[in-house]
């Protein structure tokens, strides 16, 4: 008795992703304008990142379709491992972005140039505020799907949000200070960019610890031991095993039973200890039970 694939939550995280894909859209060319009128590197260097979350969105918005699709002969754990790989593409990309952004902002800071505008700063103030709400909204719909992608989009929002609020504070200094400060938003940038890889690390490591199945978070042992516990005549639990799958679980586990019993009887105990554990945690997708005699 296996569960159905659960559509909705990546359905829901799709209609986020093309959400902020659309804003996205429209703060590369507000950013990459008023950057360029506005004579900030800074703000050029957050429509850049703004530009990276276009192409990021769109690697998860396929990781989600792809996850979404129901097992098949050749994939029988479903496609949800196309989700975390989604992430990590994220993260890869946010990488390369940081990386750009700081030797443009190097370049920059060794060459002498003008004070950015002051309605730059009206355009970064918009920015970040606008990033910080999708950031909050695409981060509870994450939580809401334990989608991986989902919130590794979130967290591109984030470091988009960090970014203009970097920008922000250099270009203020720039505007301050006045003569010897016109390079205060370059530094800005690289010390965004350093956010940056921050937040694709902050992005990758639960990703990558999803694709070598590496054990969920939470104490599944105590939780299965208490589910299995309901199931007259099982003794306890041996081993176990969680790995997760997209939005879903798949738990492998050995069940202590009496020695006497018949085969068809221990057959009978462990298909209602995998019912009560789907019961239980609908995120499960398919329980293993193996019955160990005491």
């Amino acid at each position: 008795m296996e569960q159905e694939i659960k559509p909705h939550q990546a359905v829901r995280g799709q209609k986020t992703t093309l959400i902020g894909i659309a804003v996205n859209i429209g703060l590369v060319l507000v950013k990459g304008i008023a950057g360029w009128l506005g004579n900030s590197y800074a703000l050029i260097a957050d429509a850049m990142e703004s530009a990276t979350d276009i192409v990021t969105s769109i690697f998860v918005w396929v990781g989600l379709r792809t996850a979404a699709r129901a097992p098949d002969q050749n994939h029988p754990y479903g496609h949800g491992k196309a989700e975390p790989l989604a992430a990590i593409v994220v993260a890869f990309a946010l990488v390369a972005a940081a990386i750009l952004i700081a030797v443009q902002s190097i370049e920059n800071i060794r060459v002498p140039h003008k004070v950015p505008a002051p309605f730059t700063l009206a355009v970064l103030a918009g920015v970040v505020i606008i990033k910080e709400v999708l950031f909050r909204r695409v981060a509870q719909v994450g939580d809401e799907t334990a989608s991986s992608a989902v919130k590794a989009d979130a967290w591109h929002h984030r470091s988009d949000a960090i970014t203009s609020l970097t920008a922000f504070i250099g270009i203020g200094i720039a505007l301050i200070g006045g003569p010897g400060y016109e390079s205060a938003d370059d530094w800005a940038a690289l010390l965004a960019s350093g956010f940056i890889v921050y937040n694709a690390y902050h992005i990758f490591r639960p990703s990558f610890g999803e694709i070598m199945d590496e054990t969920p978070a939470g104490d599944w042992q105590q939780e299965l031991k208490t589910i299995a516990m309901t199931v007259p005549q099982v003794q306890g639990i041996d081993k176990y095993r969680v790995r997760k799958t997209g939005f879903e679980y798949f738990v492998d586990l050995h069940v202590r039973v009496s020695g006497d019993l018949t085969v068809s009887q221990g057959h009978t105990i462990a298909h209602e200890v995998k019912a009560a554990i789907l019961e239980a945690k609908p995120a499960v997708y398919d329980v293993l039970v193996h019955i160990e005699p005491v």
